[in-house]
């Protein structure tokens, strides 16, 4: 179980560095949220007076200015950890009605907000999607972001003579373009390091370290201040596709399975798909393309048990992390066993480390009674 916590707050152009011990000290509250599908973001809030450092000084140099970059670590029992890389977008002066009342709230949003900024045109003549990827996020290498992208699983190579691929977008919307294509998800993962990032670009993974258990209902055990669970019957969907019998010309519809080699199921019993729903806009493209957007979206329909809470970081030990695997012990048996964490806000103050977070997965019962401590 971690004592203690410290917090480092690096900013600058294109490099971060440590802030000067004035805007340390003038740091009120922090706010980093992480969620699957969504671009992260930060809230800093600092005290500020008419006469602060951070007022007469470090505002007006330019140092809080939009998109100046912002690089957010916590150290908890010795474990570091990189919550946010990103830039700032927005600022909010709040003066006060007596000393000690004035508020500056900084606002921004993870790099990403760099790759949306300005429309690009360029043409990739028979490159497949994942080396795409790659020359994209080649232009923000003095970022510190390293390149992940995953090759498709289908992909039909296209002949220059026959058809070109082009993006007529900014960077950041024609690298979810193609990840809906394939039927992937591109987020970037801060860290490991302060000053560096992972740009992923490939499917949803529900495999690998699970994160240490969150336990309820367990007297001295229990690590969490609040969690709950909700069962949605009717969220679950059965994707079909339309086919034509070519003899008897006679459309079929096809179900489509909910299979992922990176997206296991997490419980034994998945919720039954009581609605049913053709894939649409599918005529006339590729087969290798018809396959991945299918199965891309029956795994995304199959989640019907959601969890949400609260925790304390410094009881709990560790700091929860998105985008990654847990255990929960004590919920029960239709509800103890692996989660995917969907969602996971950190607030941070003077002495007080707290996370709220959603939780996801398929169905109920878990598949073995053991997770990880």
């Amino acid at each position: 179980m971690g004592k203690s916590f410290q917090l480092q707050l690096m900013m600058g152009r294109v490099l971060a560095a440590p802030v000067p011990h004035a805007l340390i000290d003038a740091l009120q509250s922090v706010q980093v949220t992480s969620a699957a599908g969504e671009r992260s973001g930060f809230q800093l809030t600092f005290a500020v007076s008419r006469n602060s450092v951070l007022t007469r000084t470090l505002l007006p140099s330019g140092l809080l200015d939009p998109p100046a970059r912002v690089v957010l670590s916590v150290i908890v029992g010795g474990s570091p950890d990189v919550l946010m890389d990103g830039v700032i977008t927005r600022h909010e002066m709040s003066p006060g009605a007596g000393p000690g009342e004035s508020r500056l709230t900084v606002t921004g949003e993870d790099l990403t907000a760099l790759m949306d900024l300005r429309y690009e045109q360029e043409i990739f003549p028979g490159l497949p999607l994942h080396v795409r990827v790659l020359k994209i996020l080649a232009k923000y290498a003095m970022y510190g972001i390293v390149p992940a992208p995953v090759p498709v699983l289908f992909w039909e190579p296209e002949l220059p003579q026959e058809r070109v691929a082009g993006q007529s977008d900014t960077d950041l919307g024609y690298l979810r373009e193609l990840a809906q294509d394939a039927g992937y998800a591109f987020y970037l993962i801060p860290g490991p390091a302060p000053g560096a990032s992972i740009g992923y670009w490939g499917p949803e993974v529900r495999a690998g370290v699970v994160q240490p258990a969150l336990t309820v209902d367990s007297g001295t055990a229990t690590n969490v201040e609040s969690l709950s669970f909700g069962f949605d019957g009717m969220s679950g969907k059965q994707y079909t596709i339309r086919i034509t019998e070519p003899r008897t010309k006679i459309g079929i519809s096809l179900p489509v399975p909910g299979l992922s080699l990176l997206r296991p199921p997490l419980a034994a019993r998945p919720a039954v798909a009581l609605h049913e729903e053709p894939l649409l806009d599918l005529a006339g493209r590729p087969t290798p393309e018809v396959l991945l957007r299918a199965l891309s979206k029956a795994a995304k329909g199959a989640d019907a048990v959601t969890g949400q809470g609260k925790l304390d970081v410094l009881r709990y030990g560790h700091v929860l992390k998105s985008r990654a695997l847990v255990g929960v012990r004590g919920a029960g048996l239709a509800y103890d066993g692996l989660y995917y964490v969907s969602r996971v806000t950190h607030e941070i103050k003077r002495g007080e480390y707290k996370q709220s977070f959603g939780l996801t997965r398929d169905g109920f019962v878990p598949f073995s009674q053991q997770v990880s401590a």
